[in-house]
C-alpha cells in the first residue's frame, strides 16, 4: 500500500477557506466596537457624599471667615467708633477673596472642606473609564474658567448685592413715588431676591434628595463636592461643642431663675437641717440678721447693737419706716445724714 503524503492545503487548492490574514482584518474591523462596548459596560461608579459633611463644611467656612474678620477688626480698634461699619461689605469681600485665592485658585479645598475631607470636582469631566475607575472619587479639579466664575459669583456677587441693599435702604427707594425710577428699581430688587430665595429652596430640596450641589453656584458650574481621600474619617469631633452648648444653656437658665428666688427664705428653710446652727443664733453679733453674712460695710442698729450690712439696712428701712430688728424685735429707724446712716429709737 502506497503511502500518500499530505501536502499543506492552500486557498488555491481549497477556494472555500478564508485567507490566512483574514483574522487580522476582522480584528481591525471589530476592535472599535469591542472597545466601545467595554467602556459602556464600565461606567463611572455612583458615589454618595454625606450631606451632613457638606453642610458642616459650609458652616465651618463661615466660622473661619468670622474669625478672620474679628481679628481684622481688632486692628482698627483704636479708630473712631463706626469707622468700619460703612466699609463692612468691602471687608467681607476682601476676606472671601483671600480664602478663595489660597484655596480654590491653587487647587486646594477650603478650610471647611479640608476638615470634612471634601474637595471640588469638575463633574463635566468626571466620567472615568477603564482601569482608572477605582473608588468613584477620581476626577479632575475645577478648571480655570470655573474658578474665575466661582470667585465672581461668590465674592463679587455677594459684594454687589450687599452694596445695592445698603444703598437702596439709605436712599429710601421703597418710600419713593410709585412711578419713579427708584421705586421701580426697589421693586425689581425685591422680586429678584424673592426669585433667588425660591430657587435656593428648590435647590435645597434637590440636594437633600440627590446629595449633589448644595448651592445654585455649584449647580451652575457643575462643581461637585466629593471626598478627597476614601479612607479618611471625619476630622471634627462635636463632643466639646456639645458640652459647651449644654453648659451655656444651663448657665443662662440659672441666671434667669436665681434672681427670682428669695435667698433669705431658702436659708431659713435650710437652717434647721444645717449642722452648724450656732452661726445663725441670736448670739452671733457679727453676721447680718438678713443676709447671714459678715457685712463688709457694717452699721450697728441702736439700741440692739446688732450689725447690719448697708444694703440690707437701707432696703428694709426704705420699705418700712418703722423697721424692727429681726433678732430683738426693737424698733429701728434709719436716716441718711451726710452720706452715712445713723440709727436711733423712733419717738413714740
Amino acid at each position: 500500500m502506497e503511502k500518500e503524503t499530505l501536502a499543506p492545503s492552500s486557498s488555491s487548492n481549497h477556494p472555500d477557506l478564508p485567507p490566512e490574514d483574514a483574522w487580522i482584518d476582522s480584528y481591525r474591523r471589530l476592535s472599535p466596537q469591542w472597545q466601545s462596548f467595554q467602556q459602556s459596560s464600565q461606567a463611572s461608579i455612583s458615589i454618595s457624599i454625606s450631606r451632613v459633611n457638606q453642610f458642616d463644611a459650609a458652616r465651618l467656612d463661615v466660622e473661619m471667615s468670622a474669625m478672620l474678620k474679628e481679628q481684622l477688626v481688632k486692628v482698627f480698634s483704636l479708630m473712631k467708633p463706626g469707622f468700619l461699619f460703612q466699609y463692612e461689605p468691602e471687608l467681607d469681600a476682601f476676606l472671601e477673596f483671600l480664602i478663595w485665592r489660597f484655596s480654590i485658585w491653587v487647587d486646594k479645598p477650603t478650610p471647611g472642606n479640608t476638615l470634612m475631607n471634601l474637595r471640588y470636582r469638575d463633574e463635566r469631566a468626571a466620567s472615568m473609564r477603564g482601569k482608572e475607575v477605582r473608588t468613584g472619587l477620581e476626577g479632575p479639579g475645577l478648571t480655570v474658567p470655573q474658578k474665575i466664575w466661582y470667585c465672581l459669583a461668590t465674592v463679587g456677587g455677594q459684594y454687589i448685592w450687599a452694596r445695592l441693599q445698603s444703598f437702596s435702604a439709605f436712599r429710601r427707594w421703597g418710600d419713593s413715588e410709585q412711578r419713579s425710577f427708584a421705586r421701580r428699581a426697589w421693586v425689581l430688587i425685591q422680586r429678584a431676591e424673592g426669585f433667588y430665595k425660591a430657587a435656593s429652596f428648590s435647590n435645597l430640596l434637590i440636594f437633600l434628595y440627590t446629595g449633589r450641589y448644595r448651592s445654585l453656584i455649584e449647580r451652575a458650574l457643575r462643581a461637585r463636592l466629593v471626598y478627597g481621600s476614601p479612607h479618611m474619617n471625619r476630622a471634627v469631633s462635636f463632643e466639646y461643642m456639645n458640652r459647651q452648648l449644654v453648659w451655656n444653656e444651663f448657665s443662662e437658665m440659672l441666671l434667669l431663675l436665681l434672681p427670682l428666688l428669695n435667698s433669705s427664705l431658702i436659708r431659713k428653710f435650710l437652717l434647721p437641717f444645717s449642722k452648724d446652727q450656732s452661726s445663725g443664733s441670736s448670739g452671733d453679733e457679727t453676721a447680718c440678721p438678713v443676709c447671714q453674712a459678715n457685712p463688709t460695710i457694717p452699721f450697728v442698729a441702736l439700741p440692739c447693737q446688732h450689725r447690719y450690712c448697708y444694703y440690707c439696712l437701707q432696703t428694709r428701712c426704705a420699705a418700712t419706716p418703722t423697721f424692727r430688728c429681726i433678732r430683738c424685735n426693737e424698733a429701728v429707724m434709719a436716716m441718711q445724714r451726710h452720706g452715712s446712716i445713723d440709727t436711733k429709737i423712733p419717738n413714740n
